[in-house]
């Protein structure tokens, strides 16, 4: 992936923590954030939201061609990293959202998500969407955590 390509909006490298008051935001330095005008992730307050997330690595190359599973994966470990820079962590999440490229490739999805979240549980949802931002894309989740709240499972 180039940084002149619309691909790039969603990357996850290494997420850097910005305080603005009462909140705090997460960027991955992307060239997209300010252009578009997003964070990877805001905390504000115990809440922290994560933006929809994709399957990209830390060079923002796409992990998992033509692979739901393995896009899921890295959505939710890119997930994962962005809520511990939030100060959170998995076991705070709440609610997920899940956008598919092709809902009848729903299990492989929901077994990255049950791999992560089988204990903590949280309410969510599973679409499918006409596209994502690439083609090769098939998978973006977004998250929201409170922190400090406990999962009774």
């Amino acid at each position: 992936m180039t940084s002149s390509r619309a691909g790039d909006l969603p990357s996850d490298a290494a997420p850097r923590v910005g305080d603005t008051g009462d909140r705090v935001r997460v960027s991955t330095a992307t060239p997209w954030e300010p252009i578009v005008g997003y964070s990877r992730a805001i905390r504000a307050g115990a809440h922290i939201h994560v933006s929809g997330t994709t399957a990209t690595d830390e060079s923002g190359e796409l992990v998992g061609i033509g692979d739901p599973y393995a896009q899921a994966v890295q959505c939710l470990r890119n997930i994962e990293s962005a809520l511990r820079s939030a100060g959170g962590s998995l076991s705070d999440v709440v609610r997920t959202r899940m956008y598919v490229t092709d809902i009848s490739r729903w299990e492989a999805v929901g077994r990255a998500h049950g791999e992560f979240f089988a204990e903590i549980r949280p309410a969510t949802s599973m679409v499918q969407v006409s596209a994502l931002i690439m083609p090769e894309m098939l998978v973006e989740i977004e998250a929201e955590a409170i922190v400090g709240q406990e999962s009774n499972g």
